[in-house]
């Protein structure tokens, strides 16, 4: 599939390169990393990024401003993205041909060419390992596909603690330091937080709560993010804020958004994307996120969160 990918990009003069919604550093990483490959590789094809910015994240990457008009025989390669309806940027469908490059489960096969590795602990772990199959066929990896592609792993894999690092994650992140990249200046602006982000964190430590000692939840309603000054991606870090309470297996993150609330899934046990899916999300066996619209889904949520742990607890 890696080789069938290469030939694709071959064959195309204009590679046009997407990933999800609500865009994190492996979807940037990933993405941006890709593209700087290919335009190393092959200088004279027209390579662009597109899809909505996260202001917190335009350090890494940011995107091209591109028409209608610029899909005519475009390849669209589409980065760390599940489901169709989470690709950012409808227009993916404008395309000549469609690939697909993920790392979680492949619930929606779309796309002509469909690489998903469910193994690997990022996309930005699978482009460099893409890189690395295809070097000597002539594939170059410079040093702004490096920090891009090290930024996605660094993310995914929560500085290396998650249980999806692997011996393969680690060699891709030592060959992509020896480029010369700065970890730390990554790590600086990856984990970085304003004053009144890191003040809703104290918010969050004090109203977090735990339901039968297993799962945990706190709800951020927009009337909190307003007077703490925070956006609703920048409330959206503080997910793993009560992550290490003692007994808890899995926790949920509700921040309202104008129409609808985001739902962020953590978990150290019981699987949830299944879940993540029930309440139109998805995602990875540990990490998932979903998209309510009331209240009572919200409780619903809960409640279907602490029949999981319990499930859990009972089989172990």
């Amino acid at each position: 599939m890696k080789d069938k990918i290469l030939d694709w990009i071959k064959a195309y003069d204009k590679i046009i390169i997407h990933r999800h919604i609500r865009p994190d550093p492996d979807a940037l990483g990933s993405q941006g990393g890709l593209a700087e490959i290919i335009k190393a590789s092959f200088p004279e094809k027209e390579v662009y990024l597109t899809g909505e910015e996260d202001p917190s994240l335009t350090f890494l990457v940011e995107m091209d401003d591109i028409t209608d008009e610029t899909y005519n025989g475009a390849l669209v390669i589409v980065c760390d993205t599940a489901n169709s309806p989470r690709i950012s940027d409808e227009r993916y469908k404008l395309g000549e041909k469609l690939i697909k490059i993920d790392h979680h489960p492949n619930e929606d096969p779309y796309g002509d060419v469909v690489w998903v590795d469910t193994g690997a602990s990022s996309v930005s772990e699978m482009i460099y390992e893409w890189y690395e199959q295809g070097k000597d066929k002539g594939l170059v990896l410079n040093k702004a596909a490096a920090r891009l592609l090290y930024a996605g792993i660094v993310s995914d894999t929560g500085r290396f603690l998650y249980s999806n690092t692997t011996v393969k994650t680690y060699h891709a992140a030592g060959e992509l330091v020896d480029m010369g990249i700065n970890p730390q200046e990554i790590f600086d602006n990856l984990y970085k937080v304003h004053e009144n982000t890191a003040r809703l964190n104290g918010y969050v430590l004090q109203n977090f709560k735990i339901v039968d000692g297993c799962a945990g939840y706190i709800h951020l309603p927009a009337g909190i993010l307003k007077e703490y000054g925070v956006t609703v991606s920048e409330a959206s870090l503080l997910v793993n804020a009560f992550a290490n309470v003692e007994g808890m297996l899995a926790w949920v993150f509700f921040v309202d958004e104008p129409g609808q609330v985001r739902v962020r899934l953590r978990s150290k046990g019981p699987v949830i994307n299944k879940l993540a899916m029930r309440y139109n999300g998805g995602g990875h066996p540990m990490a998932s996120g979903a998209t309510i619209y009331s209240e009572e889904e919200s409780k619903r949520l809960v409640q279907d969160l602490v029949k999981l742990c319990k499930d859990y607890q009972s089989s172990n």
